[in-house]
Formats: structure tokens, C-alpha cells, sequence
């Protein structure tokens, strides 16, 4: 199945769009995880969205919040895969993405996020390195983790 990447701010967004993605993402990170927490943190106007479409439907999601804001480097967060497209394993190629995307609009700056502590060598595995003590957010343990910058003239991921 072709995945279609498409990168947006939120004032482009349409209502359906934002919907859509808002939809997912308490889908994912509110009632399969079985959190309650307030979702829409406020952070959204301040992020590139990347929406991942399968077949025409959303398949996977992930934000970049601008640098400065939830921390002082931009940071990806939100990275979600709709359960309907796990089985397609994009979760690597949504992240190679944000990466991609993150270096480019952002060099020199490196990458920060507070990824959840169970996909620690997931995260690992694309560069990111723990900076932090494993700590409770709306009780799932997170753990912050930088990307160091790819300087520029130097080779990207």
C-alpha cells in the first residue's frame, strides 16, 4: 500500500483534517492507552503536522513542535500509527520522515523528545540518546532523549 506524507501548520489544516488527526490521536493516546489527559495541550499552533495517508484514509501522525517551546530544540512528539495500519510497521518510515523534515527546517539544532520508556531502542536506533531519568507523564514512563545535530554540510540521516 502506497503511504502518502504530507506536512502542514495547523492554519492550514482544514476543520475535517483537524478532526481527523485530533480523532487519532485520542484514539491512540487516551483510550488505548487509558489516560485521561488533556490531549490538545496547546502546543499544535506552534508544530508541523505530518499526516501519513494509506488507501486515503489517515495511517500514522507526528507532530514537530518549533524549537522554543516545549523545549529549546524542536522536539517530534504525538508519533502515533491508527491500530487499522499497524500491521504495515510504519512507524519507521513516520519517523525517518519527521527526522528528515525536522534536520532540514531546523539545522543545526539537534532533536528533542520525551519518548515513552518501552520504545527506548526504537528511538535508539535512529539516533536518539537517553538524557534523562526514566520519569512518570499521565503515568507512563517517559524518558527524554536527544538527536545531536547534523551540522551543516554534513550528511543527514
Amino acid at each position: 500500500m502506497e503511504l502518502q506524507f504530507t506536512w502542514s501548520r495547523m492554519a492550514s489544516l482544514t476543520v475535517l483534517d483537524l478532526y481527523e488527526i485530533i480523532k487519532a490521536r485520542e484514539a491512540v493516546f487516551v483510550v488505548e492507552q487509558k489516560c485521561a489527559y488533556q490531549e490538545t495541550d496547546g502546543l499544535d499552533p506552534h508544530a508541523w503536522h505530518l499526516c501519513v495517508h494509506a488507501g486515503g484514509e489517515l495511517a500514522a501522525y507526528s507532530r514537530v513542535v518549533d524549537p522554543g517551546f516545549k523545549f529549546p530544540q524542536p522536539s517530534i512528539g504525538r508519533v502515533m500509527t491508527v491500530e487499522k495500519f499497524r500491521s504495515l510497521k510504519i512507524g519507521r518510515a513516520l519517523m525517518l520522515e519527521a527526522i528528515r523534515f525536522t534536520e532540514s527546517t531546523f539545522p543545526d539544532q539537534g532533536i528533542k523528545i520525551g519518548g515513552q520508556v518501552y520504545l527506548r531502542k526504537f528511538y535508539e536506533s535512529l539516533g536518539f540518546e537517553g538524557v534523562s531519568d526514566i520519569y512518570s507523564e499521565d503515568s507512563i514512563p517517559h524518558l527524554d532523549m536527544v538527536k545531536a545535530p547534523v551540522l551543516s554540510g554534513s550528511p543527514a540521516l
